[in-house]
């Protein structure tokens, strides 16, 4: 127990000294799961409310496509995106293997399916009475979607929160396409995953409290935002 106590106390001096080294990790974690989940959800949005919204004849195959795609294991996207990538790859030349873009697009491929699909849900159970209440106002279509994502925003939080949770908690594929390199593409999960290997549980601490506290911040503006809709 004095151990496991001494090991929080030197956490905390980590983080309050602000070491550079763990503050650098935070930012890029940040940075890479703030602009995946960012532009998944700008393609995410219109896609998951246009998909509640209207009926064509392979709606259901996309719909069960898009469940697919929100389980898919990380580490099988992490491998594609990987070999999509790398010198060897159609993208080869891109020159983007073991960076930060990397990792970003690995977790878009992840992060968008999970959006897309919580808002999916929500907008099939409410969509079309507010589609109907658009028209009624003769409402055109670019304010109709407005009007839906305002309605439909709790479930839009929802889902970015969701999907944000899912971008700052991977591992397997930033990993795979990242490569864990300190100072370049190391980030939250993957140093946690090499320190407790390492047995520095102290650092691993740190990080694992900057991780909670994220988590306890975002979640309260969701708790927040649902108590006032």
């Amino acid at each position: 127990m004095e151990a496991i106590l001494e090991g929080f106390k030197n956490a905390i001096y980590l983080l309050l000294s602000f070491d550079k080294e763990i503050y650098s990790i935070v930012g890029l974690s940040l940075y890479v799961s703030l602009a995946s989940t960012l532009i998944s959800s700008l393609l995410a949005i219109p896609f998951g409310i246009i998909l509640g919204i209207k009926s064509f004849k392979v709606k259901k195959i996309i719909v069960r496509g898009l469940y697919t795609m929100m389980s898919l294991p990380p580490v099988i996207v992490g491998l594609v995106i990987y070999l999509l990538i790398s010198r060897s790859g159609p993208l080869g030349r891109l020159g983007i293997t073991y960076t930060p873009i990397a990792m970003i697009i690995a977790q878009i491929c992840l992060v968008t399916p999970i959006i897309a699909g919580g808002i999916y849900n929500g907008t099939k159970e409410k969509g079309e009475e507010i589609k109907n209440l658009a028209y009624t106002l003769g409402a055109n279509k670019i304010q109709t979607l407005f009007l839906l994502i305002k309605e439909l925003r709790v479930y839009i939080f929802s889902s970015i929160v969701t999907g944000y949770g899912r971008a700052i908690s991977e591992v397997g594929a930033v990993m795979i396409v990242g490569g864990n390199i300190k100072g370049h593409t190391r980030v939250m999960t993957t140093t946690i995953a090499m320190l407790r290997n390492m047995g520095d549980y102290e650092m691993a601490i740190a990080i694992g409290i900057v991780l909670l506290s994220l988590s306890f911040i975002i979640n309260s503006l969701l708790y927040k935002l649902q108590q006032e809709d």
